[in-house]
């Protein structure tokens, strides 16, 4: 798809990259209400909006600062004389970090809680579950971004690539052998994204089937995490117990989608590990951790999604 919605100028309109993100948060924002409006968690039904406004802030500026420091150093020296002048800032080209916003969205949990004089455990509890259906968002965001590639198909499965394999056209620029090919490939590149069919399968032929990443990790991510979170906050729990579900869940099933995902140009790696496995790795650990926590800890429970009489 093409990156935008509705268009204005060539860099300014109506991205799907950010209508993604902003259903996420319609999302979140209505599992947010219901948990408040029924009793689920401790924070008050008049706060919600305040806090899902601190949400927003946590995720953007999380998962951009992040995406930064984790994946690309270099846009904290890129500065330019176009708007918004420097690349930390150039959200709207993509570049935001799942972990990143994690980690943004808990600390301004815990700095809000503190606030409203709640539980800070308690709310990252309610955070947890309203997380799923925006990391789901982000991955189809990914997508239509054409960004973060899956692996390449197996040599034996190029020549008739199965029905759920995904070609990337910006792969045409990146493999063009010279400079003629290259003006030639960015040629057939824009055909491609104005709707031609006939580029569309002259340009197929150019580069290689890979695996559907970014549709695995959204179902990973947001399906599969949020079943495993019902499951645990099926009945009430202590402050922590549905943090730690979340760490566990999100850092296995990230683990297990990122062998399907091509790592990016110059991650940091241990042996076949890359940056965000490690990290993964040790969500789970701090997740166990958590969860032992919770286990020990008093107060009264909270949370509990079954129906009530």
């Amino acid at each position: 798809m093409g990156p935008f919605a509705l268009r204005f100028t060539d860099t300014i309109g109506v991205r799907w990259y950010g209508i993604s993100y902003a259903m996420g948060f319609v999302v979140a924002w209505q599992l947010l209400r219901w948990l408040a409006k029924t009793g689920r968690t401790q924070l008050k039904p008049a706060l919600v909006g305040d806090y899902i406004t601190w949400c927003i802030a946590g995720v953007v500026l999380g998962g951009r600062l992040g995406h930064v420091l984790f994946y690309d150093h270099f846009l904290l020296w890129k500065f330019s004389t176009d708007i918004p002048f420097w690349g930390v800032l150039e959200i709207h080209k993509g570049g935001m970090s799942s972990h990143g916003g994690i980690i943004g969205v808990v600390v301004v949990t815990v700095l809000f809680a503190r606030r409203v004089g709640i539980s800070s455990l308690g709310l990252v509890d309610t955070a947890a579950f309203m997380t799923p259906p925006g990391l789901m968002f982000g991955r189809l965001a990914n997508w239509v971004n054409g960004e973060l590639w899956g692996k390449v198909l197996p040599s034996s499965m190029q020549a008739t690539p199965p029905w759920w394999s995904v070609k990337y056209p910006d792969e045409a620029l990146v493999l063009a052998p010279t400079p003629d090919a290259y003006v030639a490939a960015k040629h057939l590149h824009a055909m491609v994204y104005a709707g031609n069919a006939q580029a569309m399968q002259d340009i197929a032929v150019l580069v290689p089937a890979r695996y559907p990443n970014n549709f695995i990790q959204a179902f990973t991510d947001g399906p599969l995490l949020m079943l495993a979170l019902v499951i645990v906050w099926w009945k009430p729990r202590h402050a922590g117990a549905l943090t730690g579900t979340f760490l566990i869940a999100y850092g296995i099933l990230r683990n297990i989608s990122e062998q399907y995902r091509e790592p990016d140009d110059g991650v940091f790696t241990i042996g076949p590990a890359t940056l965000p496995m490690m990290v993964s790795a040790l969500m789970v650990v701090l997740g166990f951790a958590v969860t032992i926590y919770s286990t020990r800890a008093r107060g009264p429970l909270i949370g509990g999604v079954a129906p009530r009489a």
